[in-house]
């Protein structure tokens, strides 16, 4: 197979798998005679990451690592990575073990079919019910984010082609969302069925709350629909309204005098303004994320950066991106 790679790794806290994971994609990526390099972002690590990273590249000349300036989330880290990579396309995976790199030569085969980005979709998921909820209900979000069908089988297992960046170059923000930004240079996606294995080492660090929270800021930062919904809701509160406008109308016509049912009116005027502060909400998160991008907070720092074939420090040195 003639292709050269670049396996993007977000790390965070991955001391204990990362030694594990790099043998196994430079053992399998050698055995597929695949030119590569490994690119290891470390997301601000609290642990020894970065240390095992370091004594990783003596061993591994294909590795290139930046140490991030503090946490900035896993999609900025990756979208870090991608701006640095070399090679013409780019395979993404999580440091915890649960994509086996074995499984990277489907992607890789798929891909040669003519799509531009191919996802690992999991034979099962492998979590608790509420998490599967959630992210069935991430998917639905990023589907109609991205307006592509096959959003319903995104992974954080991925392959695309590396050009596909230029259509994010220019990209600021606080927020990232690597999907979304894929969808933004192509409509060619498609995935394929991999293995995920169980989490080997610690718990997920994508709690329920945490990922509602994604969820919600991934649809007020990429799409409008919540502004549609609100003014949905306010057209159809406008034609119930007026409904009930009729109604008394008719009926003090019919009787004569005030029409009994004040606690009717009095929820219908509650529903109203209900309706009313919620279409005012979801116009201040928008305003508060425009308030937001016009900081121009950095989408990530480098501190530092290492490679197999050079080491160079740039300590405290902010390259903004």
């Amino acid at each position: 197979m003639d292709k050269k790679l670049s396996v993007v790794v977000p790390v965070y806290n991955s001391q204990d798998t990362l030694p594990i994971l790099v043998e196994g994609i430079s053992r399998v990526l050698d055995n597929q005679k695949l030119e590569h390099e490994i690119i290891l972002v470390n997301d601000g690590s609290q642990d020894d990451s970065w240390r095992i990273i370091e004594s990783l590249i003596p061993n591994y000349p294909c590795i290139r690592a930046f140490n991030l300036m503090r946490n900035y989330g896993q999609h900025n880290a990756l979208l870090c990575g991608i701006r640095h990579a070399n090679n013409d396309i780019i395979v993404t995976l999580d440091d915890d073990l649960q994509h086996p790199p074995e499984e990277i030569p489907k992607l890789l085969s798929k891909l040669d079919e003519g799509y531009d980005v191919v996802y690992g979709a999991p034979e099962t998921e492998k979590h608790s019910f509420w998490r599967n909820v959630t992210s069935k209900l991430m998917k639905y979000i990023l589907r109609k984010a991205m307006k592509v069908s096959s959003a319903q089988n995104i992974s954080a297992f991925r392959a695309f082609r590396t050009k596909i960046r230029e259509a994010f170059t220019d990209y600021k923000g606080t927020f990232v969302s690597i999907d979304v930004l894929l969808s933004w240079g192509t409509t060619r996606f498609s995935s394929v069925t991999v293995k995920h294995n169980k989490q080997m080492v610690g718990k997920s660090r994508y709690t329920l709350k945490k990922l509602m929270n994604h969820a919600f800021t991934l649809i007020t930062g990429f799409s409008i629909l919540p502004l549609q919904v609100s003014s949905l809701v306010g057209f159809l509160s406008i034609i119930f309204g007026i409904i009930v406008l009729v109604y008394v109308v008719v009926k003090y016509i019919e009787s004569g005098g005030v029409v009994p049912g004040f606690t009717f009116l009095a929820s219908t005027l509650a529903i109203f303004s209900g309706v009313q502060l919620f279409a005012i909400g979801m116009i201040g998160e928008y305003l508060g994320r425009l308030f937001t991008r016009s900081l121009d907070f950095p989408t990530y720092t480098i501190r530092s950066t290492t490679s197999g074939e050079a080491t160079q420090s740039r300590l405290d040195e902010s390259e903004q991106e």
